[in-house]
């Protein structure tokens, strides 16, 4: 497994030999109809002939891929190795973002919010609600985010950034009750957002920072999964009222597409009243 991070932009053909050595060290050859093979199993997962039998590639094919001597592969390859590793929706995103055969956003990474998105922000109090870009960069948000969080007007700029609030600020870092939760989608979101961007400078050194001084997360990167977090739920110790638990739900704007809208709900009676406390203050 690579030790590399992310510390200037993306280096896909080793990147792309990395991912797909632990995907196929992680997958289990009984749940394959593959025929039995005299030598013993020396190491976990699939063999490389194993995964280019399945894929109907070449074993030699294989092995410059993951040696990262190879050309870069078809789109065809590229969905043949996605199914023959039985990749998730991300993690084949991620395959074909490192191999560069899906389209690139010529606009590059937006650093202000679309006026009509920063208006639908307001419009959804009071659910708390945020605008970001791939880089979690926060580009707007309504009174009721800043109380379930942080006013994020308080902050410069360049420390408006949704995950630096959740692994460094003094006041969020603590915020929610599943830290490692947070470390491991946090570095699989991350990742899926440095292939799609490899020449981002900016993310590149985001991550190098996590990496550095953020206790967990280098581990965490290290383990190459891709996520993009679109829903979920967290749990929070909110320092002025209590348990907080929410429902989150990721929106992609498609006139947008670097833009992300965050909108949170409350999960129980309970967090309901807490966020009631947080609007009456």
């Amino acid at each position: 497994m690579t030790t590399r991070t992310a510390s200037q932009t993306v280096d896909t053909t080793q990147e792309l030999a990395a991912f797909l050595r632990t995907r196929r060290e992680r997958l289990d050859p009984r749940g394959f109809a593959l025929p039995p093979r005299r030598q013993a199993r020396r190491t976990p997962g699939l063999r490389r002939e194993e995964v280019a039998e399945l894929a109907g590639v070449s074993v030699d094919y294989v092995v410059r891929l993951e040696q990262a001597r190879g050309p870069r592969p078809s789109a065809e390859v590229l969905e043949a190795l996605a199914r023959a590793l039985r990749l998730g929706a991300d993690e084949r995103a991620y395959l074909f973002d490192l191999a560069r055969q899906r389209a690139r956003d010529v606009d590059g990474p937006a650093t202000t919010a679309a006026p009509p998105l920063a208006r639908l922000v307001a419009d959804l109090s009071p659910m708390p609600a945020m605008l970001m870009n791939h880089r979690t960069d926060i580009l707007a948000w309504n009174d009721e985010m800043a109380r379930l969080l942080l006013d994020f007007g308080t902050l410069p700029p360049e420390r408006r950034n949704a995950m630096w609030l959740c692994l460094m600020h003094p006041r969020t870092r603590d915020l929610y009750v599943d830290r490692d939760r947070v470390l491991r989608e946090g570095a699989a979101h991350l990742r899926a957002a440095w292939a799609a961007h490899p020449d981002d400078q900016m993310l590149a050194a985001l991550i190098t920072r996590f990496t550095t001084h953020v206790d967990g997360f280098a581990h965490r990167w290290a383990e190459q999964d891709v996520r993009g977090n679109g829903r979920g739920s967290k749990e929070m110790r909110h320092p002025d009222v209590g348990p907080v638990a929410v429902h989150y739900e990721m929106l992609a704007p498609m006139q947008d597409p670097d833009q992300r809208l965050m909108i949170c709900r409350p999960a129980d009676e309970r967090s309901q009243a807490a966020f009631d406390r947080l609007a009456a203050r």
